[in-house]
């Protein structure tokens, strides 16, 4: 069985600083301002999380990195998700506005050592980086609003019934609350007809928000990612699979292109989950690369394009 907290990596930071314990406090602080970046709590003119992507890679950025990008698009109002480092928009003939201040992300690898016996073993480590967002360059005008098209909302719905279809995943839809049975290692949930419209969101996207956070927990059963389930609110397993799940439906959902409303009990979480990231400073990392996985995981069960 996973914890999430193990395998911390051993950290090569120029800064000398705490890389955990910094990015931690980045995201504490969005939280006690009211700021949850992990769900966009504002209309724009385009109202889905888009995942922050690589200037020249094309790739986007995953797992914690997500959320400081996320994070850092709020605070400063960047309407781009393209972000690269200064000499990536160098290699663009771009320059950075003066006085600008990058963000910093977290870079995982692995090197080579030898060990005590002589063995070659591959050690994790961590290193940071500064990556600056396309609205930050002298060349971008404050006025200029970047928005790409979205799909029709129902392809975006097919999409996400495809996807979900895909998984094999068993849901039953009876009641009115969402939960993943571990036991049973099926997912109940409300009848579309009992979700509405807020907002930010349709009822149909709402449904399959709440549908994809469940989804998350479904790929921790043991016959999948096989990660460490909480037994009640309040320990920290409990604390830490909630994270996973909150994480990794935002992610799914910026992937399948729909909008995502905080659950009904999300203000509950929220002192729970400070208090928790506040007592384990590797937490938050480790819940969001976890989440990456989930999605990759659930990415892997559909038929290759």
């Amino acid at each position: 069985m996973k914890h999430i907290s193990e395998s911390v990596p051993t950290v090569i930071d120029n800064a000398k600083t705490d890389v955990h314990q910094r990015v931690t406090n980045t995201i504490i602080k969005y939280l006690e301002n009211g700021v949850t970046p992990w769900i966009k709590p504002w209309k724009s003119g385009n109202d889905t999380f888009k995942l922050p992507k690589n200037l020249v890679s094309d790739k986007s950025y995953n797992g914690i990195n997500t959320l400081l990008l996320w994070g850092a698009a709020h605070e400063h109002e960047y309407t781009s998700n393209v972000w690269g480092s200064f000499k990536q928009w160098k290699s663009k003939n771009e320059q950075i506005k003066k006085g600008e201040r990058g963000t910093t992300v977290l870079y995982y690898d692995f090197i080579e050592k030898e060990d005590d016996n002589g063995e070659v073993v591959k050690v994790p480590f961590i290193k940071t980086y500064v990556v600056f967002n396309k609205c930050q360059l002298a060349s971008y005008e404050p006025d200029e609003v970047i928005i790409e098209e979205q799909p029709p909302l129902v392809q975006r719905i097919d999409q996400a019934e495809n996807f979900v279809a895909n998984t094999k995943a068993v849901i039953k839809h009876k009641g009115t609350k969402a939960c993943y049975k571990l036991s049973s290692d099926e997912i109940y949930m409300p009848k579309k007809s009992l979700f509405f419209d807020t907002a930010h969101s349709t009822a149909t996207e709402n449904y399959y928000s709440t549908l994809g956070h469940e989804l998350i927990h479904w790929s921790g059963h043991e016959s999948r990612i096989n990660r460490e389930f909480g037994k009640r609110f309040g320990d920290k397993a409990y604390a830490a699979e909630e994270l996973v799940a909150e994480f990794g439906a935002s992610f799914l959902c910026a992937e399948l292109n729909i909008s995502r409303e905080p659950r009904k009990d999300h203000a509950d979480y929220i002192g729970h989950w400070m208090q928790a990231l506040k007592s384990n400073k590797y937490l938050l990392a480790n819940a969001a690369n976890t989440a990456s996985r989930s999605v990759a995981y659930l990415k892997s069960l559909q038929p290759a394009s």
